[in-house]
């Protein structure tokens, strides 16, 4: 058994990434299946589904560094550094993340698209909330996109490739729902493609760390939570909602489009001041 897993490693990367999905699956199905059928609140049920998953994918992930990969310090090897380097990263994304929503929405309000509600009784609650939401998700996703699977990409081919197949799962993987659900939300695969490539890129810019990608990507959930919950907008309706976002939803809209494509832009301007040699170590 430990010689097969070991040639595991050398095997072709879809086959890799398709044994390590399939044994993840099938740790989770039995123990997400009787959750779906006895839980009657659906909210409720995916969120314990998906901290199951996650957290089944922390130990797997554990056990294919040590077994398949033979690298002791598996989430170092991800790019999931524990050293004060990656924190003032994970801070300096954070921000980046944060003032990058600002920013959209008050351009919008600026230009007369929406107006400024005042914050609710409870703001500082939600202001909590976002942080643990934000950050949670921020983790989650950087450890499994640009950790797991940028890794086992840049194994086998070069670092564009890698790159666009990377922000391609990345914005795909967000469609795994309902063909109506998917229709309803298929307008932001752009912005969610450009945040992949501006991910991928930041993380390679900090040669191989993910406490920029981890704090861009929860700044940014972070910050729309706040937004979102606290209902600090109101759209005043000048404008089509497909220029503003589709549902309230940034992403979906032309000018969350544009603001994701420019931040990719100047990301990856930044990774390409480093040779990539340097940025794979």
């Amino acid at each position: 058994m430990q010689t097969n897993l070991l040639a595991l490693a050398q095997r072709p990367a879809p086959l890799r990434m398709g044994c390590f999905i399939l044994a993840l699956l099938l740790l989770w199905l039995p123990l997400a299946t009787p959750i779906y059928l006895l839980v009657k609140d659906t909210n409720l049920a995916s969120i314990a589904t998906l901290v199951i998953l996650y957290i089944e994918f922390i130990l797997l992930l554990k056990v294919w560094g040590l077994v398949v990969k033979q690298q002791p310090h598996v989430f170092s090897y991800y790019g999931l550094k524990f050293t004060r380097l990656n924190g003032v990263d994970l801070l300096n994304g954070l921000i980046l993340g944060l003032s990058s929503v600002v920013i959209l929405f008050c351009l919008e309000g600026w230009l007369g698209w929406l107006v400024w509600q005042n914050p609710p009784a409870n703001f500082s609650k939600i202001v909590l909330e976002s942080l643990a939401v934000g950050l949670a998700i921020g983790l989650a996703e950087e450890l499994l996109f640009r950790g797991w699977l940028l890794t086992e990409l840049q194994q086998d081919y070069s670092f564009n490739l890698a790159t666009w197949v990377d922000a391609v799962i990345f914005a795909g993987a967000h469609f795994i729902k309902p063909l109506e659900a998917i229709k309803h939300t298929l307008p932001q695969f752009p912005a969610l493609l450009f945040l992949g490539l501006t991910q991928v890129w930041g993380k390679q810019w900090r040669r191989g760390r993910l406490g920029l990608p981890i704090g861009l990507h929860s700044g940014l959930v972070c910050c729309y939570y706040i937004v979102n919950v606290g209902n600090l907008v109101n759209y005043t309706g000048k404008i089509p909602d497909w220029v503003t976002g589709v549902n309230k939803n940034p992403l979906q809209g032309v000018m969350g489009i544009l603001f994701m494509g420019g931040l990719a832009l100047w990301m990856g301007r930044n990774s390409s001041k480093t040779p990539v040699s340097d940025k794979i170590s």
